[in-house]
């Protein structure tokens, strides 16, 4: 399997298995999918009520101007847009954007006023530029527009398939649909997609974990990474703390784990910060920093499986490190059957529960 751009500039290993893994697909899902004709003025208002919800992903709104006009001018001419997707979350019935997210922002934009109103640098009024300059529409904000035209534009139609999981207690389809129409250029990392998924307050508190100074030095670098694989390794370690309740795939556990807890209590956010804050300074403390890079030979970078098992590891054990750890942990650097559970299979069941059991007896068993 050949490496993408992204594989070779990774400060992470790459592994066979765990690419696999990551690009595994899930059971056929019990979903309905139908159309919904939305006037504009529908979606205006709905958009200012947050019935129709932004996630929060790593691209925000990146439209230019000039490419937003060029939308509404389609409109006002009556040519035809593409369609757009949304989610129906069964416990609100709002929606949740999963394709078109620029195209919704620039409606509710022109017709509020106001060009990009929730960047810091707010845009001023939106008038339509970018167009030919005989166009009849040229540089008219929507307050200039004659009322026959505003009219017209308030009831154009805009298509909206309406994507609806008929089991609610699981969604992970809103994952996959969203990891399928964004798999254009560049495709979305896994973590990209569960924080634009699972957002709330979980995904916050990740955010901040990522940035613990010792965790950074866990990871190897100061630099965050910009497709959030860092972040991944932390919910990864959160998520096989209870590694007897893994199945897999990897991909799909972490998404259910992110969803369970994508708005818990302060109480339970506390016990996962101090969990991860306690075991991140104890090994680094215990066995230095980047640890868990260089097992190949081939490669200095980190290995993510070394990384999970040894991290649940010491999480169990932070008040009771042995004082021969660091040769405890070189130990089982040499263990042929721990190593082996750190290149092939890594996000097998028999695989995880082995290599954790084998990480915690021969560095923590007395």
């Amino acid at each position: 399997m050949a490496l993408d751009s992204d594989d070779k500039n990774s400060k992470i290993e790459y592994l066979e298995s765990e690419q696999t893994d990551r690009e595994s697909s899930p059971s056929k899902f019990n979903i309905v999918t139908y159309p919904v004709d939305y006037t504009l003025e529908i979606l205006y208002n709905k958009l200012e009520r947050n019935e129709i919800q932004t996630p929060n992903f790593q691209r925000n709104f990146v439209w230019t101007q000039n490419q937003s006009s060029k939308l509404i001018e389609s409109f006002l001419l009556n040519l035809p847009v593409p369609a757009i997707f949304l989610y129906n979350e069964p416990k609100t019935s709002n929606y949740l954007i999963l394709d078109g997210q620029q195209r919704l922002k620039s409606i509710h934009y022109y017709i509020k006023g106001v060009f990009d109103q929730e960047s810091s640098n707010d845009g001023g009024t939106f008038h339509l530029t970018g167009l030919a300059k005989d166009s009849q529409y040229y540089n008219l904000a929507y307050s200039d527009l004659p009322a026959i035209d505003q009219q017209f534009l308030s009831n154009s139609v805009l298509r909206a398939y309406i994507v609806k999981q008929l089991e609610s207690y699981d969604d992970l389809s809103k994952y996959y649909i969203f990891e399928r129409l964004n798999s254009g250029g560049t495709s979305l990392e896994n973590q990209e997609i569960r924080d634009c998924t699972y957002f709330g307050k979980f995904s916050i508190m990740l955010d901040e974990m990522n940035q613990e100074s010792k965790w950074r030095s866990i990871f190897g670098t100061n630099n965050l990474d910009k497709r959030k694989r860092d972040i991944e390794l932390i919910l990864r370690f959160l998520a096989l703390r209870n590694y007897s309740d893994y199945s897999p795939s990897m991909k799909d556990h972490l998404s259910k784990f992110m969803k369970r807890y994508q708005n818990a209590d302060q109480d339970q956010l506390n016990q996962f910060s101090s969990s991860f804050e306690n075991t991140c300074n104890s090994i680094v403390t215990h066995l230095g920093e980047k640890p868990f890079h260089g097992l190949s030979k081939q490669s200095y970078r980190l290995n993510v499986a070394l990384l999970d098992a040894v991290m649940v590891a010491f999480s169990n054990h932070t008040g009771s490190i042995p004082k021969d750890i660091r040769g405890r942990f070189n130990a089982l650097l040499e263990n042929n059957e721990f190593i082996n559970g750190t290149r092939l299979h890594t996000t097998d069941r028999q695989t995880v529960v082995a290599r954790f059991n084998l990480a915690a007896e021969i560095l923590f068993s007395s």
